[in-house]
């Protein structure tokens, strides 16, 4: 790593370990996670996510795209049902995803594009594997769980790169993008990881995604993990290829 790269480095890092400023919209997520800490009725976790017509409408988006090829369950039609099926991690794990999204959204260029990038692919592997486990048999696995874990597939650089973005719109010298990539490239695994340790996310996420990821290996034939790590090898995109 050069001196270059090992500054832009610890200072990507320090970033990443800033909530706040790499989620933004705190006034929903703070206290939708105090509510599920406190796992008290899920009334109140419903008049949190209403209070934002915008999370309330992609949280029933969700919950009806991980459900749709299941030809045994109808589809929810109203929040509550939803919310109730979900369960409270998946339930915030949900809002933690549309808040990251919407402050991608809101990048300079040339970020924005390319995070997008990442996002669409995010997208599309959680498509995949929501249909992957629907065409398995004899498992017993939340196709939430599998949609939740699959939008943290490439979480490490989305993280990363909107880091990059922030440094270079504060600092007095503008870095170029190509030593963001190169960080990225060599360096994902330490900046999934620490990005994971920073923003509060459950631990079971963090358990399932490093299964996923071939890190952390698992007798559990029901692992949402195992699932996500057959789509992401056949993508290319393990932190630790087979």
């Amino acid at each position: 790593m050069t001196d270059l790269e090992h500054q832009v480095f610890t200072q990507v890092r320090a970033i990443i370990s800033n909530e706040e400023q790499v989620i933004g919209r705190r006034g929903i997520l703070i206290p939708l996670k105090k509510a599920i800490i406190a796992d008290g009725d899920i009334r109140n976790v419903i008049d949190i996510v209403s209070s934002d017509p915008a999370l309330a409408a992609h949280m029933l988006w969700r919950s009806n795209s991980a459900m749709n090829a299941d030809a045994n369950r109808s589809k929810n039609r109203s929040l509550k049902d939803a919310l109730v099926r979900l369960g409270q991690v998946n339930i915030y794990r949900y809002a933690f995803t549309f808040y990251l999204k919407e402050r991608l959204d809101e990048l300079p260029q040339p970020y924005k594009k390319l995070v997008q990038g990442y996002w669409a692919l995010t997208e599309n592997i959680a498509s995949n594997a929501v249909d992957s486990l629907h065409q398995m048999l004899g498992v017993d696995i939340n196709p939430d769980e599998v949609q939740t874990l699959a939008l943290f597939s490439v979480f490490g650089e989305i993280i990363a790169l909107t880091a990059f973005a922030y440094l270079n719109a504060e600092s007095e010298e503008s870095f170029p993008l190509s030593i963001i990539k190169s960080l990225i490239d060599n360096q994902k695994q330490t900046l999934t990881i620490e990005a994971f340790d920073s923003l509060g996310l459950d631990e079971e996420l963090q358990e399932e995604f490093m299964i996923a990821h071939n890190l952390r290996q698992t007798s559990n034939p029901n692992s949402p993990g195992l699932v996500l790590r057959r789509v992401l090898s056949m993508r290319n995109q393990l932190l630790n290829p087979l």
